[in-house]
This record gives C-alpha cells, structure tokens and sequence, in this order.
C-alpha cells in the first residue's frame, strides 16, 4: 500500500505543475559564490540523485540522500534533514538529466515541504551537473556518500 500511495504521488509530482515557485529556484552561477564560502551555519545542500553521479563528481560539501524518485531515496532524504530546524535552508539538486525530465527533484521537494521544511530550494540543472556545474568549474568534490 506504501509503494503504490508513493507511485500514484510520484506520477502526480511528475506530471503536475512544479511544486515550487519562482523564488525557489536558483542558478548555478547564483549559487557557486555561496558554495565556495565554506559556511557550517550556512546552506545545507543535498544531492538527491543517484550514487554513482555523486561519487563520480557533486557540489562541493553537498552530502548525498539517494535518488528521491524512489521510497527508499525519499526516507534517506529524510534521515539526511533529521533534527534541522525547519526554517534552515535546505538546497536540493540533481543533475541526472535535463531539468524538465529530472524524476528526482520534485519528489525531493514536496517530501520536504511536507514534512515542515519552509525555506527549500532548488538548483536549476539546465543539461546535467557536468555541463552546468562541473565543466564550469565550481566547487565540486569527488568521492562516496558519507
């Protein structure tokens, strides 16, 4: 009952309206200058897709919550934001895919706003994180999910 409640709202999330609004999303090169501020009261970013695109290259102190597009991504993403206040800011990305076929930023989103969280945003991944981020060069890490 759990898997088809989350398919049937997935398939919403997919083909509704983004669950976000203007002011929500940011850009790359809006976003890098705050990336590169290494800031532990800052912005926590988290990566939502898959582990090999983390390992292979993600944002720069972005920790990594499993690709949002299935249960088990959404409950890591909720271990990921666990005892923060829900007025922090919480900066989700991707990067898999073209931005308008991502399956994994509007779940990623919603779970968050559902569950209280209030100042989230999102990074506009125009191509995919190599184009847009990486070939760019802004703070980017390699390595595993901790």
């Amino acid at each position: 009952m759990r898997r088809l409640l989350f398919l049937s709202s997935l398939a919403v999330l997919l083909f509704a309206a983004d669950p976000w609004t203007a002011d929500d999303v940011l850009k790359p090169d809006q976003i890098a200058p705050v990336i590169a501020r290494v800031d532990p009261a800052g912005p926590l970013v988290i990566q939502v897709g898959f582990a090999e695109m983390y390992m292979g290259g993600h944002i720069a102190g972005s920790r990594y919550a499993g690709p949002a597009s299935k249960p088990e991504g959404i409950d890591e993403l909720k271990k990921a934001v666990a005892g923060q206040p829900r007025s922090r800011e919480i900066i989700l990305y991707c990067g898999c895919c073209p931005w308008d076929k991502c399956p994994n930023i509007r779940p990623a989103f919603a779970a968050l706003r559902d569950a209280g969280f209030r100042n989230v945003k999102v990074i506009m991944i125009s191509e995919n994180l190599k184009t847009d981020w990486i070939d760019k060069g802004f703070p980017t890490d390699k390595g595993s999910p901790e």
